[in-house]
């Protein structure tokens, strides 16, 4: 599996983040995803919209251009052999010292890859799935103390 990290297309196992990246040191990151189907992007316009609302929301700029973000996308697509894809990616705010603060003159990690896509089968189109629904209550448990301490450092 070929994979996209920070401007290299390279096989999955030669990726590596640094411990110090801020996607895992605190969770601050954003991801998204985009559906393929028979090799064509589903909605990529609206993804990469919500990708920005997302990146906006950290308040982390874009480190791509829409048109950059979708030659990553066309290109990881050509490079696998699954019709159906997800394309999956992740931005985090890069490798700095572990501060909450926002550290300055970091370029953010840009991982993007490629998985099939698994579709419903006919049985499931026909008869449906059973579902649980459940509160979500993520933000609300600050005694927890996960490894997103992305509420911290947006505070």
């Amino acid at each position: 599996m070929t994979v996209y990290l920070n401007g290299q297309y390279l096989p999955l196992e030669e990726a590596r983040i640094p411990v110090l990246d801020r996607g895992f040191i605190y969770g601050d990151g954003v991801y998204e995803l985009v559906p393929v189907y028979r090799r064509k992007p589903f909605r990529m316009t609206e993804h990469l919209a919500r990708l920005q609302h997302s990146l906006d929301g950290i308040r982390l700029a874009n480190p791509h251009t829409t048109a950059e973000w979708e030659t990553i996308i066309r290109t990881l697509i050509d490079k696998h052999d699954f019709d159906d894809q997800a394309i999956y990616f992740q931005v985090t705010r890069g490798v700095a010292k572990r501060d909450h603060a926002f550290p300055q003159g970091v370029a953010p990690t840009v991982f993007v890859m490629s998985n099939p896509l698994p579709t419903p089968s006919a049985a499931q189109f026909a008869d449906g799935v059973a579902v649980v629904t459940a509160e979500d209550n993520r933000w609300r448990r600050c005694d927890l103390k996960t490894i997103s301490l992305v509420g911290n450092v947006l505070m």
